[in-house]
C-alpha cells in the first residue's frame, strides 16, 4: 500500500510502498479517507516531541478518518506503530475509534477533531472556564487558537481577546466572537501595555497560551503589581504551546504579587472526559458552530506539503 513513510528523524516523509497492516486482538483495519497534517505530526517526525518514533521507518499521522471493514465511518486516534494515518490503510485499537455524524465531512472531521478537542479540554478541563469569565488567547491566529476563541464563547465567556501575528487572520477573529485583538508586532513594553489595557478593571480570569516565549513574558510583566493590593479574581494560565519560544524568564515578583496560577495541558484525560469533549466538538462542527478552513493534499504530494506554511488553515492528506 502507499503511505507517507519517514526514514530519518528531521526529514520529510515520502509517499512510497509500505507493508500492509494486520489487525491483532482488539484492533481494526481502517481504510483511510483523510488525515490532517498537524504541528504535532511535524514535531514527532523531527524527533523533538517526547512521543517521537523510536523505530524507523514508520508511517506519519496520529489520527484521521476512514471506514472499518463493516463500512462504518469513524474518527480514530493512536494507530499502532509503525503504522500511521497518512496511508491507504492503517491499524488502530477498536476502543479508539468513534462513529461520525453524517453531517460532518471527512475533511472537516479529520481537520477539526484534534485541535477542537484540544481547545475544548484546555478551556473546560484545565482552565475550568465559567460563564462570565474574561479570556485571553495567545496565538489566536493559529488553527487551534481560532477554535479556542470560538469555543470560549460557546462555553460562556463574557469577553474574549485574541493575540497573534497574522494581521489578516487577526482582523477576521471578530467573526469568531473576539471582542478585541492585539497584534504581536511591537516592542515588549508596548505589548505589556496592550495586555493591561485590554484586561481593564475586571482582568482576565483565563489565559490560553499557544506561543510562550516573549509574549508570555510581556503578559507576566503586565500582571505584576507595583504595590501591595487586595487579591482580585485568580488568573488561570494554561500553557499549551511554544510557537514563540520554548522558555521564559519568570521573575518571582510575578507569582508573589498577582493571583496567578500557571499550569500545563497535562496530557490525555480519562476516556470518559475525552469522549465527552469529542462528542461536543463533533456536534458543534456538524451544526456549523465550529468551522475550520482546510486544503486537500494528495498523499503522493506529502513531501512537498510537509514544509509549506498552512497560515491558519489545515492541510488534509487524502490517499
Amino acid at each position: 500500500m502507499k503511505a507517507a513513510v519517514l526514514h530519518i528523524l528531521g526529514t520529510s516523509p515520502r509517499c512510497e510502498e509500505f507493508s500492509e497492516p494486520v489487525a491483532g486482538d482488539g484492533e481494526v483495519i481502517v481504510h483511510m479517507h483523510a488525515a490532517a497534517l498537524k504541528p504535532v505530526d511535524k514535531q514527532m517526525a523531527s524527533g523533538a516531541h517526547y512521543a517521537s518514533p523510536r523505530t524507523l521507518p514508520c508511517v506519519c499521522g496520529i489520527d484521521g478518518v476512514g471506514h472499518l471493514e463493516d463500512g462504518q465511518r469513524v474518527f480514530f486516534g493512536g494507530p499502532r506503530a509503525p503504522y500511521g494515518a497518512m496511508a491507504e490503510r492503517t491499524v488502530a485499537y477498536k476502543a479508539f475509534t468513534f462513529p461520525l455524524p453524517e453531517e460532518l465531512s471527512d475533511e472537516t472531521a479529520a481537520a477539526i477533531m484534534n485541535p477542537g478537542v484540544s481547545a475544548w479540554l484546555t478551556l473546560s478541563g484545565r482552565a475550568k472556564i465559567t460563564a462570565g469569565d474574561n479570556v485571553l488567547v495567545l496565538g489566536a491566529t493559529g488553527v487551534t487558537g481560532q477554535l479556542a476563541m470560538r469555543i470560549a464563547k460557546l462555553l460562556g465567556a463574557r469577553r474574549v481577546v485574541g493575540v497573534g501575528r497574522n494581521a489578516e487572520i487577526l482582523r477576521g477573529l471578530h467573526m469568531l466572537g473576539a471582542d478585541a485583538v492585539i497584534q504581536l508586532d511591537g516592542r515588549d513594553v508596548e505589548l505589556s501595555e496592550a495586555f493591561a489595557r485590554e484586561a481593564g478593571e475586571s482582568g482576565f480570569q483565563v489565559v490560553i497560551d499557544y506561543v510562550w516565549g516573549k509574549p508570555a513574558e510581556a503578559f507576566f510583566a503586565a500582571t505584576t503589581r507595583k504595590e501591595f493590593a487586595a487579591i482580585g479574581s485568580e488568573i488561570r494560565y494554561v500553557q499549551a504551546g511554544e510557537g514563540a519560544g520554548p522558555t521564559v524568564t519568570l521573575p518571582a515578583a510575578v507569582l508573589r504579587s498577582a493571583p496567578l496560577t500557571i499550569m500545563g495541558t497535562a496530557g490525555i484525560p480519562p476516556r470518559e472526559v475525552l469522549v465527552d469533549a469529542m462528542q461536543k466538538v463533533m456536534a458543534h462542527a456538524a451544526s456549523g458552530e465550529l468551522k475550520i478552513e482546510t486544503e486537500r493534499v494528495p498523499l503522493a504530494d506529502i513531501d512537498q506539503a510537509w514544509g509549506r506554511e498552512q497560515k491558519g488553515r489545515r492541510f488534509v492528506v487524502v490517499p
